[in-house]
């Protein structure tokens, strides 16, 4: 993450507060980082040194025509200063920054397989353990973990994975 894109981030959230409209932009900031990381082409297109600005400028009011005003004055900014390449990373930090600011943790869950109301429930009861903040649950799926979970919020990491199990098991009897 570039200090950048962290800057533009705290400047755009200072804007969106003192406009009462920091979770409208959210808003437009998760559909920014959603649709430029589906779309190769977007992501290509943003950072290509020899298309103009303009045009830049001009794909973006078009993709994202009905952004708020705080998300077109972004792309004004960008526009002016060449930095669209930045736009994703903005668009995320500034997510990050809100949920902080609103005293949000994210818990990046892994799972064999995706979540059920009853395992989502167990990932809350143990986050509550490691945080005191409001959490919300990004999983992530990833079979070779074959069973439980992975949590981590922050710098801190709770392994309940069947396969983390299965190699303390293969340590132990090999020791």
């Amino acid at each position: 993450m570039s200090r950048a894109a962290i800057r533009y981030a705290k400047a755009i959230l200072e804007t969106a507060v003192s406009s009462g409209k920091a979770s409208q932009v959210n808003e437009d900031m998760k559909n920014i980082v959603a649709t430029v990381e589906a779309s190769t082409d977007l992501k290509e297109f943003l950072s290509s040194p020899i298309i103009f600005p303009s045009l830049k400028m001009n794909a973006l009011t078009q993709v994202f025509g009905s952004v708020q005003a705080e998300t077109k004055s972004l792309f004004k900014l960008l526009q002016e200063n060449k930095r669209f390449e930045i736009l994703a990373a903005i668009a995320s930090q500034y997510n990050i920054q809100f949920d902080e600011m609103n005293g949000v943790e994210v818990a990046k869950v892994t799972t064999a397989f995706p979540i059920t109301a009853d395992l989502e429930a167990k990932i809350l009861a143990k986050a509550a353990t490691i945080s005191t903040k409001k959490i919300t649950i990004q999983n992530t799926v990833d079979p070779s973990i074959i069973g439980g979970f992975i949590m981590r919020i922050g710098d801190k990491q709770y392994n309940a994975s069947v396969s983390n199990r299965l190699q303390e098991l293969k340590r132990e009897f090999s020791n």
